[in-house]
């Protein structure tokens, strides 16, 4: 064989059998993920039958909340992503039944989160059974969405009203970052149902987002806080994050991932150049730690930044780490991946496989039967709250079973 051709044949060889070693790891996380889900349905049994997991308490034990969180879709959410890859029936049993006991979402207004709730769940349900009745679910949960939505602000209102950590200074139409992984959704309806007013909602919102949420140097502020009468902007603040000017990692994952998403639908390049940009910053950060898992902000304790008075950062000293944000992240990055350049995308996906073994690793994957059952560990939910502080996190492993599934599609 002549020389060219032996070495054409030898990287061949090694990409296939790094592929094979990928598709192993893939799989054997979903085998894990598989035993843990069905350690935690037998927790749930001891449960009233509405509590859905969220955390973990002092003892280590699960903690739940009811449906109306933000965070019930989650779970069976992650119960029909391991049905996906492993077909086990009593998981997919399983998630049918936890979504079907969200029905009553659909009607549900609230606060912003549908889309966390109601798409994880029956959006999964659906593109895995078609079934028409979870269509129709999702098309009226994208309606009561929508009703918050003012063309003023042209913004979804996230929350009914936010206090400042600063003092006393309280807003009523706060928008977060997080909202924009809440389109998809209405993206969604609107693909299924022709009712292009759903489109147009999400559609002005990113728009809204990109140009009030997203700093130049492409970082996010966490809250936006807007006047109703004129759509101007009152405030830029922080909810969960260190301060009010420092980048909050979970939020920034979240525009990562849903400037993507918006560019999957709509294919407007601004969303794909704010994603773009959003994510080498993120990747390119010095701050950024040598596994891929960041520190729950990026800025903490740095000069320059201060919490605000109330705020519980001002007590916190330790640099903890959020694999939520690693997991959203890392499957924002296959999708992303896919839409950019050859050098870029190659960036991307070598990032989000590194962050995926990262948290696939000992430092952050639980032992099986640990953990109260959830997979990762290592998460802050809110540190200025005082709340779900290095504990694991219910959307961390659904995060990170959809990264693992994105993967295994690029194999």
């Amino acid at each position: 064989m002549k020389p060219l051709l032996c070495l054409l044949a030898a990287a061949s060889l090694l990409a296939f059998t790094a592929d094979r070693k990928e598709k192993q790891f893939v799989s054997d996380n979903f085998t894990y993920a598989q035993q843990q889900l069905k350690n935690m349905l037998k927790e749930t049994e001891k449960r009233d039958p509405l509590a859905f997991p969220r955390t973990t308490d002092k003892e280590g034990k699960m903690t739940t909340t009811n449906m109306y969180d933000w965070t019930p879709g989650f779970f069976p959410g992650s119960l029909w992503y391991a049905y996906e890859a492993t077909k086990d029936p009593q998981l997919l049993q399983e998630a049918t039944k936890w979504t079907e006991k969200l029905e009553p979402l659909k009607d549900f207004t609230k606060h912003h989160d549908l889309g966390f709730m109601v798409y994880c769940s029956y959006g999964n349900a659906y593109r895995i059974t078609g079934n028409a009745t979870y269509r129709d679910i999702l098309v009226q949960s994208a309606r009561s969405l929508s009703t918050r939505f003012n063309p003023v602000t042209g913004s979804i209102k996230s929350w009914n009203a936010f206090k400042s950590w600063h003092g006393e200074q309280m807003y009523y139409y706060p928008v977060i970052v997080d909202n924009m992984m809440n389109l998809e959704l209405l993206f969604f309806a609107s693909k299924v149902s022709g009712d292009t007013s759903f489109r147009h909602v999400a559609i002005t919102h990113a728009e809204t987002a990109m140009k009030n949420q997203v700093r130049p140097d492409y970082s996010s502020y966490h809250v936006v806080c807007y006047d109703t009468t004129n759509g101007n902007v009152l405030a830029r603040e922080t909810a969960q994050g260190f301060a009010d000017n420092s980048t909050w990692a979970r939020g920034q994952a979240w525009a990562i991932y849903g400037f993507t998403m918006v560019y999957r639908e709509t294919k407007d390049k601004r969303f794909l150049k704010t994603a773009e940009g959003m994510a080498d910053w993120f990747l390119d950060n010095k701050n950024l730690p040598a596994d891929m898992v960041p520190y729950w902000d990026f800025n903490m304790h740095q000069q320059g930044y201060t919490p605000g008075v109330r705020s519980n950062a001002n007590k916190v000293k330790e640099p903890y780490r959020d694999a939520s944000s690693a997991a959203i992240v890392a499957s924002a990055l296959f999708e992303l991946s896919e839409y950019v350049d050859k050098a870029k995308s190659e960036k991307f996906r070598k990032a989000g496989v590194k962050m995926l073994h990262s948290l696939a690793g000992p430092a952050y994957r639980a032992p099986k039967g640990t953990n109260g059952n959830f997979m990762l560990m290592h998460s802050v939910g809110s540190i200025p709250h005082g709340g779900e502080i290095d504990v694991p996190l219910v959307y961390a492993d659904y995060y990170f079973l959809e990264a693992l599934s994105r993967y295994r599609k690029l194999l």
